[in-house]
């Protein structure tokens, strides 16, 4: 019996696709089991508050969870096809679709986060009359417009794709992948436009904003050390999110209207996004004393029937058991800024 030795760089090119494709599976995983249960919660927490009474700050908090939550659950058709090889196995409907959701979900965020700032900012540097004319419908009509402005940039990903899957020599392998020379002319100086629109100018406002809401934050005295605390953390939250998950996405699409090509390390570049999901949680724990109530009441049922280590305990601040036992008028008062 004949057999044919396989050349040793083949080896080391099928063990680094092989090497590759675990680790993108097990980013996916790790995105989906950490950020699913937070993202509920959050979400579970805000629709009561919308419902009930809300202000404008939970009603942008609410569509950020709704999106994350979007993405998390098609989070995992990503998996499978990165458990396949990064082939695409299953109905080609869901590429487009997975596609589209996933990709929207990283630019809905930067608008969200950046809403977010704005409010902040606005709250502390003229607190009187931010609190005259603010709305609730101004954040409703905010949203509406995130949304159909991130949908809209993104459905290239919908209409390319599934172009793709009308060529034969494409059909039912990759997703998202394999363009050609007259799609890649029209999705590269796209991919730019939305990389300075829904990205490069939504991180500027926000480091303008946050910066100035921790300035006046920090130096005011009539502010407790715990919402100070608080305020960082909000900020550095926020500011990681961009900086990790965003920043390396987006420097792609400049490098790929440069060379004129996908970069080679476009694939990388995306994987840091899908911490997005994983890390809102923090901001909204920073954000909102109904987020910190929620994480104190799941926290206090857990610990009912497991004993929790007190390193668990002390990464929710000692204000978060007191938001839990505190009466209507002094969660007011413990509330973030």
């Amino acid at each position: 019996m004949n057999t044919t030795p396989i050349p040793l760089h083949m080896c080391a090119q099928q063990m680094a696709i092989s090497l590759h494709d675990t680790l993108v599976l097990a980013v996916y995983i790790f995105a989906f089991l950490a950020g699913l249960p937070a993202n509920l919660l959050a979400f579970y927490t805000f629709l009561g508050k919308v419902r009930k009474k809300p202000t404008p700050i939970d009603i942008l908090l609410f569509n950020l969870t709704v999106s994350d939550v979007i993405l998390l659950l098609f989070l995992p058709f990503k998996m499978v096809e990165a458990a396949s090889g990064m082939a695409w196995p299953l109905p080609a409907f869901l590429c487009p679709l997975t596609g589209f959701c996933y990709y929207s979900s990283i630019y809905i965020s930067t608008l969200f986060l950046t809403a977010i700032s704005v409010e902040r900012y606005l709250g502390v540097a003229y607190p009187i009359k931010y609190k005259l004319n603010r709305r609730p419908a101004y954040a409703v009509a905010a949203s509406f417009f995130f949304w159909l402005l991130a949908c809209s940039h993104c459905s290239i990903v919908y209409i390319f794709q599934r172009d793709n899957y009308s060529l034969p020599s494409n059909h039912s392998s990759v997703c998202y992948d394999n363009f050609t020379k007259e799609q890649l002319s029209i999705l590269l100086p796209v991919r730019l436009e939305l990389g300075v629109v829904l990205f490069l100018v939504p991180s500027l406002i926000t480091c303008f904003c946050y910066f100035g809401f921790i300035r006046i934050v920090i130096s005011s005295p009539h502010i407790c050390r715990s919402k100070k605390q608080r305020a960082v953390g909000l900020v550095a939250a926020t500011l990681s999110v961009f900086i990790i998950c965003f920043s390396p996405y987006n420097v792609s699409h400049v490098v790929g209207f440069i060379q004129w090509e996908n970069p080679e390390w476009r694939d990388q570049a995306l994987l840091p996004s899908t911490f997005n999901a994983s890390l809102d949680p923090i901001i909204f724990y920073f954000s909102s004393s109904a987020v910190q109530r929620s994480c104190w009441d799941f926290l206090t049922r857990i610990e009912r029937i497991y004993v929790l280590p007190s390193l668990i305990r002390k990464l929710f601040c000692r204000d978060t058991e007191t938001l839990g036992r505190a009466g209507p008028q002094e969660l007011v008062t413990c509330s973030l800024l």
